[in-house]
């Protein structure tokens, strides 16, 4: 058997190159990537959390492994439901988060390996949300490099992002880069297992678990199809640039620069300032 390294390897270059992945399940069944997996997650807030069952990440071994790669051979193995819990968020209201079982976070952690060694060449440059080596400060690095003409930006949140997930669009996505039915049947079945809450299980319509290991990924691999679109058909459309090639500085932010430095020069700075405050809510060139 390959060993891991070589086997996530040749799924970036796959994903990189833009090829479908075939035959992805049998990955699965290779010991060293859930022992790689499980050093990314063991020290993990919360990884000895006990979900439905009394079994947490705790005393891992080969033989456990081994038990989980049986289940999947034989394709036997069935996602336990999520133990629902509330945390507090910023504005007072509670978040829902849920809690796996341990055998279901070693399982997930090694989902999450292949394919975010896939899917991560393909995903947009802009993109720094739930990303190996990006964030906030690469986001703000990113826009003092390329975007530093900019005078205004637009912020937006997805409401119940992870909870509002379309399990169906989602399936369809993964299926078009994914030509492996077992795997994407065992992905289907994870969405579908449901959660826990007060002793009573509920059915899961959509959405993928917020606490769930995979599930930012899974979230990223569904919004990237709204990347691809701003990118695509958005930005072409709206960035438009003169003839020359070359953009303009928009008269009006010129006009109102002018004024400003006027002020400057004679002191009057509550004109200086009203004429910035003017200047911020216009572009800088057109």
């Amino acid at each position: 058997m390959q060993t891991a390294k070589t086997v996530l390897e040749v799924i970036h270059r796959r994903g990189m190159e833009g090829k479908t992945l075939e035959r992805l399940y049998r990955q699965l069944f290779n010991e060293e990537i859930y022992l790689n997996a499980y050093a990314e997650i063991y020290s993990n807030k919360g990884g000895l959390t006990r979900g439905i069952s009394e079994e947490t990440i705790d005393a891992m071994s080969v033989k456990r492994i081994h038990s989980i790669i049986k289940r999947l051979r034989t394709e036997t193995y069935r996602w336990k439901p999520t133990r629902r819990e509330y945390i507090p968020k910023k504005d007072s209201k509670k978040r829902p988060l849920g809690i796996l079982s341990g055998d279901d976070k070693i399982l997930q952690a090694v989902l999450k390996t292949l394919l975010e060694a896939y899917y991560e060449p393909q995903f947009s440059d802009r993109s720094h949300g739930y990303r190996p080596n990006k964030g906030c400060h690469t986001a703000l690095q990113q826009i003092g490099r390329k975007h530093h003409t900019v005078s205004w930006f637009i912020e937006a949140d997805i409401r119940g992002c992870f909870d509002n997930i379309d399990h169906d669009i989602l399936i369809d996505i993964l299926s078009d880069k994914i030509k492996d039915g077992r795997f994407i049947r065992l992905l289907k079945h994870l969405m579908k297992a449901g959660y826990v809450e007060d002793w009573k299980w509920h059915k899961t319509y959509s959405g993928t678990p917020q606490g769930g290991i995979i599930s930012p990924l899974l979230s990223n691999i569904y919004l990237n199809e709204l990347d691809i679109w701003v990118e695509k058909e958005l930005m072409p459309e709206y960035n438009r640039k003169p003839k020359s090639g070359r953009k303009k500085m928009n008269p009006k932010y010129k006009h109102y620069q002018r004024k400003r430095s006027n002020a400057k020069k004679q002191g009057d700075w509550k004109s200086y300032k009203h004429y910035g405050n003017l200047m911020k809510s216009l572009p800088t060139t057109i």
